[in-house]
């Protein structure tokens, strides 16, 4: 599927992103399988998944594109941090490969534009994961296919908010041409609306779907507030 085919089967849609945390119980290939497949039944056009076993699964359990990576650690550049880590979830069979493109260093020395090269040769598409406006124009310059706000946020400097980055989206919408995907605390389906209102071409939500060890939390937080 070329980059135009995809992004036009995603236009104003949702994906879902089936992934568990390191320790969480539903961090357990086939739970994450019956995650995709619920979201398929719901109405998903994608899931966004994590490491080559779960990719793969998934790959062979549902039939919609499946935006892959690979997170090894948890701080510094830990989402698909090297071209290796990209190549294997080509392997496994990811449509996209989900990436981290924030102008930080890379555990290996490499550049994302030398990830977006080897993931393009070999057959794949390229999803960049920015924190800031700038990370985006300059990911969307080396050859992203699309551009998504995930990590504005989670790396020091980025705007700390309960909900989405909105103006993050509505200026990465005004400033590049590769379709923008809202990611990130998008936890009401009026968030994922006012994203797309707000200019980007579709919409990840992954805890406030996925993740019932973090709902659970979240209202046991709210009931110790009475």
């Amino acid at each position: 599927m070329t980059a135009q085919e995809l992004a036009a089967s995603l236009q104003g849609r949702l994906i879902v992103s089936c992934q568990a945390p390191p320790g969480d119980p539903m961090r357990e290939t086939g739970t994450l399988v019956r995650l995709a497949r619920s979201a398929v039944a719901g109405g998903g056009a994608a899931i966004r998944a994590n490491e080559p076993a779960v990719v793969a699964a998934i790959v062979e359990a549902v039939d919609l594109p499946v935006i892959g990576l690979w997170k090894d650690g948890d701080v510094g550049v830990y989402i698909t941090p090297t071209v290796r880590h990209a190549l294997a979830i080509v392997e496994a069979g990811a449509a996209v490969v989900a990436a981290d493109a924030t102008d930080r260093p890379r555990p290996d020395g490499s550049s994302f534009a030398e990830l977006v090269t080897a993931v393009h040769e070999a057959g794949a598409l390229v999803m960049a994961d920015v924190s800031t406006l700038a990370e985006g124009i300059a990911a969307a310059g080396q050859g992203a296919d699309f551009v998504s706000t995930t990590l504005s946020g989670y790396v020091p400097g980025t705007p700390q908010q309960t909900g989405p980055d909105l103006e993050l989206v509505a200026a990465l919408s005004a400033a590049i041409d590769v379709p923008v995907v809202a990611e990130g605390r998008i936890n009401t389906p009026d968030e994922a609306a006012a994203a797309l209102a707000r200019g980007a071409h579709s919409v990840v939500v992954g805890t406030a779907i996925t993740a019932p060890t973090a709902l659970t939390a979240r209202f046991v937080a709210g009931i110790a507030r009475r």
